[in-house]
């Protein structure tokens, strides 16, 4: 299960992110050139709001219930903080995730709420993109001393 789990998040991190891009770059076109809010704005925000829920719900089944590092980390989650391998995994990325999470859910709350279009485009692009650089630095990335893979197939 552990492997499977963790194939499905490491993949759909490229759609999340994809759609994050996606969504900032058409909210900051959309506030920068006064456009009109469209049907396709809104559908992807709601994309990317439901493909970072089922990102984050993944992610917390592997945090709870599969991953051999955080159930070493969540054992002594004390001495787990002076280890930085543990501490990233088992605060770091899931506290950037979270914090990523409830942007995105600000941002499309609050640009549905919006009478203008300047003020959809505004704060989708605000929130949006501090939600995609949250995503961006919580990431694992290869070079960095607790990375992985760019796409992880461990079926």
């Amino acid at each position: 299960m552990y492997p499977l789990i963790l194939t499905l998040h490491s993949i759909l991190r490229w759609v999340v992110l994809i759609l994050a891009v996606v969504a900032v770059v058409r909210a900051f076109i959309g506030w920068f050139g006064k456009k009109e809010w469209t049907a396709l704005d809104n559908r992807f925000g709601m994309l990317l709001s439901a493909s970072m829920d089922i990102q984050v719900i993944l992610g917390f089944v592997l945090y709870i219930f599969l991953s051999p590092l955080t159930t070493t980390a969540l054992q002594d989650f004390g001495a787990s903080m002076s280890n930085a391998l543990l501490r990233y995994w088992s605060v770091e990325h899931v506290l950037l995730m979270v914090v990523a999470l409830i942007l995105i859910h600000v941002g499309r709350a609050t640009s549905k709420v919006a009478e203008e279009a300047t003020s959809k485009h505004k704060r989708a692009a605000i929130f949006f993109g501090l939600a995609t650089l949250a995503i961006l630095i919580a990431i694992p990335w290869p070079f960095w001393s607790y990375g992985r893979p760019l796409i992880r197939l461990g079926f």
